[in-house]
């Protein structure tokens, strides 16, 4: 059975996204015709997946449903939760299934395993070097095409928070809007006017000039975009209570610290997924029956 976090993620258009992932990337290995030339359908393996350093854990529920892409007469036991810290050596899940299917589906559980556990590592150390400050990390859209919702789920499971899993979530105000609107304010305004239910306004802003117009706009946050120490925190004595704040842009998992100990509520790192190294992991066969 899949774990609470996974199922309350991946529910509607998210797990549409995820199933449609998994397809493809079943379909991108064609046939597997070695394993159907050496094994009968009938031959059954038995495998282990085993961590090969340590790492969090994040994507073990995809296993059973990569298999179910084959066959229904997959067996799959998962010896840890999501999110748990492993070390080197420990055994994850082990599977038992039509040898053939079982192969096939071999290096897509793994390629999943690993990136998403990577992710949720990388998440893991920035959240932990923040802990105590009040601040919160978020990821951003900087994702691999096709994989929006299984890195943003992974990012989660690492401790993080999701910003917006797409652009209708939150309106964000960026410059080339501001710039064609020809001011926050008038941005702002439009928004306010032309959609009859208008999700959350954030502003991303460059200045200080642009963070009063934002307070004066009265948004629901306001991004402090590649601003240093002293730009934040001017900026942030600017800010109300009611008035979330985001600081965004070269944030390092060196730096992060002194930014959160400024007082922003969220910190954005696009390095938790467009950087993140994948975590090892191994499959090892240990028989094969028919």
């Amino acid at each position: 059975m899949a774990s609470d976090i996974f199922e309350n993620f991946f529910q509607a258009e998210a797990r549409m996204f995820l199933l449609t992932t998994i397809r493809i990337a079943l379909a991108e290995d064609g046939s597997d015709l070695t394993s159907q030339a050496l094994f009968k359908e009938t031959d059954t393996a038995q495998a282990r997946i085993v961590a090969k350093q340590d790492t969090v854990v994040a994507g073990i529920d995809l296993v059973p449903l990569v298999l179910e892409f084959g066959s229904n007469e997959c067996q799959v036991l998962l010896n840890v939760d999501e999110g748990d810290r492993v070390s080197e050596g420990t055994l994850v899940a082990a599977l038992q299934g039509p040898a053939p299917i079982v192969l096939k589906a071999e290096r897509v559980i793994l390629n999943f395993l690993s990136h998403l556990s990577g992710i949720a590592t990388q998440t893991a150390k920035y959240v932990d070097a923040i802990k105590g400050t009040g601040a919160q990390v978020l990821d951003t859209r900087k994702t691999l095409p096709g994989l929006r919702y299984p890195e943003k789920y992974a990012v989660l499971v690492g401790g993080g928070t999701n910003h917006r899993l797409n652009l209708s979530e939150m309106l964000m105000l960026k410059d080339n809007h501001i710039d064609r609107a020809g001011g926050i304010v008038p941005a702002v305004e439009r928004l306010r006017t032309e959609l009859s239910t208008c999700p959350p306004i954030e502003v991303e802003c460059r200045n200080l000039k642009e963070v009063r117009e934002a307070v004066e706009c009265e948004v629901d946050r306001i991004m402090l975009d590649n601003m240093d120490a002293d730009g934040i925190r001017e900026a942030l004595k600017i800010v109300p209570e009611s008035i979330e704040t985001e600081v965004s842009g070269n944030v390092t998992l060196e730096n992060i610290r002194s930014i959160a100990e400024l007082g922003p509520n969220f910190i954005s790192v696009g390095r938790l997924t467009h950087s993140a190294p994948a975590s090892d992991f191994s499959m090892q066969f240990s028989l094969f029956d028919d």
